[in-house]
């Protein structure tokens, strides 16, 4: 029964969040002062990964993933093999429930700001329903799928460095398919994800609960989001220490001495109406990555949940390229 109800609040605030998100939406339509400005020449086109890049996926080993999908479930790659890079791949991860044109607006940022589509790339990790947002934990089919997508990029592009960005849970999902190593998910028991991917230069963490998400003191573990082995779970308080029982997978995750990328940041907002206001979670601040370099943050709307990842193409572009939050 808990657990029943656990799952309607988790869903229910989601819902909500959805809604929210278009308020910002409209807040943004409303102004054109933001760091991320109305489309000015390109824009992506299609949203879906090109057929050149698609058929290099099915010649290398990676068709069983489908990370094509349908329109709006992927972008990125060449629309021939003459085409050169001029600026490092960029990769998109995205959050609970989301898909990949929720990058729409970052990718048309960096688009009109000297990147072209053959190096910026994204797809949809799960089902894209959030009314399964609260069965969604970092599972190893999630690890595996953001994993391979990285490692798929990167052959496919045969650049030295690649960058990555996330968002929400698409933070601790990359977070962990960067670093590699052992995880577990009771589906499968045990498992390697393998050596860390050292071949990142930036990683930026965009509204990510790292230290826990705050709906789910009230959900409980037993809401797969929220359980405490490899969900959000951010423990609990006995006579006023811990946290104890913090997710085992946050707890590996943060202690874990190896860091994302030659460079790493955050960037948060102290509105954000799905990790909890102010970002913080027993005293201590969750969006923050315990091994990041500097950081950007807002305290005001429309800078939420989905306006601190799609009004801040600005400061994502001068972190992934030149490693500055000014």
């Amino acid at each position: 029964m808990l657990k029943k109800y656990g799952s309607i609040v988790f869903v229910f605030s989601i819902l909500l969040i959805a809604c929210s998100s278009e308020s910002e939406d409209e807040l943004i339509e409303g102004n054109s002062s933001y760091e991320t400005p109305t489309i000015l020449n390109k824009s992506t086109g299609t949203f879906q990964i090109t057929d050149h890049f698609n058929n290099w996926l099915q010649q290398n080993g990676y068709d069983s993933y489908n990370f094509k999908g349908s329109v709006g479930y992927s972008y990125g790659g060449k629309t021939s093999s003459s085409e050169t890079l001029n600026n490092q791949p960029v990769i998109f991860i995205h959050g609970n429930s989301d898909k990949a044109d929720g990058w729409e607006d970052p990718i048309n940022y960096f688009l009109n700001n000297g990147y072209n589509s053959n190096e910026l790339y994204t797809f949809t990790w799960g089902d894209a329903n959030p009314y399964n947002a609260s069965s969604n934990y970092h599972s190893k089919e999630f690890l595996e799928r953001v994993r391979a997508f990285i490692q798929a990029v990167k052959s496919y592009t045969n650049a030295q460095k690649i960058d990555v960005i996330g968002h929400s849970m698409g933070v601790t999902l990359g977070r962990k398919a960067l670093k590699g190593g052992n995880a577990y998910d009771e589906n499968y028991g045990s498992y390697s994800l393998g050596s860390p991917l050292d071949y990142v230069d930036t990683f930026i963490g965009i509204a990510g609960a790292n230290r826990g998400l705050t709906s789910c003191y009230y959900s409980g573990t037993g809401v797969p989001t929220c359980n405490d082995v490899n969900g959000f779970y951010p423990g609990y308080l006995l006579w006023g220490t811990g946290p104890y029982g913090v997710s085992d997978f946050l707890t590996e995750l943060n202690s874990n001495p190896v860091k994302e990328a030659n460079n790493v940041y955050s960037i948060w907002s102290s509105a954000d109406q799905v990790i909890g206001y102010g970002c913080i979670v027993y005293g201590k601040n969750t969006c923050r990555i315990n091994t990041q370099d500097g950081e950007k943050y807002y305290d005001s709307a429309p800078y939420g949940h989905f306006g601190v990842k799609n009004l801040s193409g600005y400061y994502q572009l001068q972190m992934v390229k030149y490693h500055s939050t000014y």
